[in-house]
């Protein structure tokens, strides 16, 4: 029977980890989580905050996907999209989702992330 999400995992391009580092950490407020050294090994980063965890999976031939997407919650989104916007991500509000506030926002390597309430 299934519980909960134990993370998500998204793809990145190789040589990427410090473009991510800056915008899951110093952007989205994320902290880096080691990875185990087997799988350290193979590049990307993993990131935490509260019960959302976030692994960046290092792809050859990385594509970001139009569509594919992690849905994160958040408490003040309009406070939180302030904080993207005014250290420089993208905020993309969308109003396709009646009875719900959301808006989506870029990593540096195109994936799209949706924050909504």
């Amino acid at each position: 029977m299934l519980a909960a999400v134990d993370h998500v995992q998204l793809a990145a391009p190789p040589g990427s980890e410090d473009l991510l580092r800056s915008y899951y950490v110093d952007v989205l407020g994320m902290t880096e989580i080691p990875k185990p050294p087997v799988l350290a090994a193979r590049g990307g980063c993993w990131f935490r905050a509260g019960a959302v965890e976030l692994h960046l999976g290092i792809e050859t031939g990385f594509r970001p996907s139009q569509k594919a997407h992690p849905g994160l919650r958040v408490t003040d989104i309009s406070a939180y999209a302030d904080r993207l916007a005014a250290l420089g991500a993208t905020v993309r509000w969308d109003t396709g989702l009646p009875g719900r506030r959301r808006f989506y926002s870029y990593d540096p390597v195109g994936n799209r992330l949706e924050f909504l309430v």
